[in-house]
Formats: C-alpha cells, structure tokens, sequence
C-alpha cells in the first residue's frame, strides 16, 4: 500500500533552520506531484508549496516565499521542505501528500495519498 513517511520535525528557535522529508512507497513517485500542507492548533489545514513530477514547477504560499525551498529525488523517491528563517507563526504538524493532479490543484487542498504528519514547534 502506498505510505508517505515525515521526518525532520522538531523545535526550534525562532530564525533557525529545519528540514523536513517525506519519503514515499507503493507508488510511482515519480508521475506524483507532491506537497507539503500544515495545520496549527485550531486553524485549517493550509497549504505550504507543491512540486511537480519533474520538480520543474514549485509554488510557495505567500506566508513561506522566500524562507521555505521544496525540492524533490525522483531516485530516492523523496520530497525535502527546506525552511530557514522560522517564525513561531510556522508552528504546526506538517503534512505531506501525493496527487495525480496539477500543482494548481494540489494548492486548492487535493491529495490522493497523506502522511501522517510531523510537528514543528519555533520557540520565540
């Protein structure tokens, strides 16, 4: 079955650097798009940035551009979320999820596939 694994979760200081991975099986990674969504404490779920199947197209919610870089190896069938300059406001559990549609419609929300999330916590 297909399963999407976080890591690299944790707790932080504010302006520091984490970086996150989702490594993916049972599928074929690399005809997914992939992305990143998280949610805090009483809010939705947002999203974070996608990427696309060749990694040639990425977007970035306007709360991360500039900080967060997504990137993704087709060979190790991983996506990687490189966030730098925290801010306590980035605090949430950070899902990873696959879809067979666009990065357009992955920012509407669409997954076929999620992960099962791992927390960030940036202390102030």
């Amino acid at each position: 079955q297909v399963q999407l694994v976080e890591s690299g979760g944790g707790l932080v200081q504010a302006g520091g650097s984490l970086r996150l991975s989702c490594a993916a099986s049972g599928l074929t990674f690399s005809t997914y798009t992939m992305a990143w969504f998280r949610q805090a404490p009483g809010k939705e779920r947002e999203f974070v940035a996608p990427i696309s199947w060749s990694g040639g197209t990425t977007r970035y919610a306007d709360s991360v551009k500039g900080r967060f870089t997504l990137s993704r190896d087709n060979a190790k069938n991983t996506v990687y979320l490189q966030m730098n300059s925290l801010k306590p406001e980035d605090t949430a559990v950070y899902y990873c999820a696959a879809s067979k549609f666009s990065t357009a419609a992955m920012m509407k929300g669409s997954g076929d596939y999620w992960g099962q999330g791992t927390q960030v916590t940036v202390s102030s």
